[in-house]
């Protein structure tokens, strides 16, 4: 079955959720794919996802909620064409890592078990490297990373300051929180107006990934 073969509220809600997951990084809600295609019917929306998705044309990702990507080799549909009369393909999904819940509040120990995630191209961008894991707290309102989220991550050897960064404290927690280095030591600092950065001695800290994007649950 190609996209042509869809009712056109079938092409729509495609045609809206591979754009929002382009220009966004993550799924948009059944709130924002009704309001993206002109309907007050959110119950109808979920309909026309879970038709798409028994097509073929969605999947939902692992984890908590209602994770939207979209299948690989498949094509938009035709309303879809650039001025050249060309569709565009649907971002491309790969699997990476899932390594368990990290803390965007106070630390907590990561689980030690890697399941398969599905990220859309819109983030992952053929990077290698990457893994995936559940934000819980909400010390990083302020970037509209809220709890339940799932953060995308990249291991490298440099970190720059104002990255977003996972951190393992003293070889046991793991926190989400952006990274800073002065004279004085390593900061992870929150974006939460309620907390107060921390400053720890360089070899406390052991940055474990710098954040790519995020996916978020319907």
């Amino acid at each position: 079955m190609t996209a042509s073969d869809l009712t056109k509220r079938q092409q729509a809600v495609l045609r809206f959720t591979q754009a929002f997951l382009q220009d966004q990084g993550r799924s948009p809600t059944l709130t924002e794919i009704a309001k993206g295609v002109g309907s007050s019917a959110v119950s109808t929306i979920h309909k026309h996802v879970q038709h798409l998705v028994d097509k073929g044309f969605l999947h939902r990702s692992h984890g908590k909620g209602n994770n939207l990507v979209l299948a690989e080799g498949n094509e938009a549909a035709p309303h879809g064409a650039d001025q050249g009369g060309r569709s565009e393909p649907l971002s491309l999904v790969r699997n990476y890592p899932y390594c368990g819940e990290v803390a965007a509040g106070s630390p907590i120990l990561p689980e030690t078990r890697a399941l398969p995630v599905e990220v859309p191209n819109s983030i992952h961008r053929q990077k290698e490297e990457l893994f995936v894991l559940r934000v819980k707290g909400d010390s990083m309102v302020d970037d509209a990373i809220l709890d339940g989220d799932l953060v995308v991550l990249q291991r490298k050897g440099e970190y720059r300051n104002g990255d977003r960064v996972v951190a393992l404290l003293d070889r046991e927690e793991v926190t989400l929180k952006e990274f800073r280095r002065d004279a004085k030591g390593v900061w992870l600092i929150p974006h939460n107006p309620a907390l107060k950065p921390r400053c720890y001695p360089p070899e406390f800290v052991e940055i474990q990934g710098v954040l790519v994007g995020v996916m978020r649950s319907c």
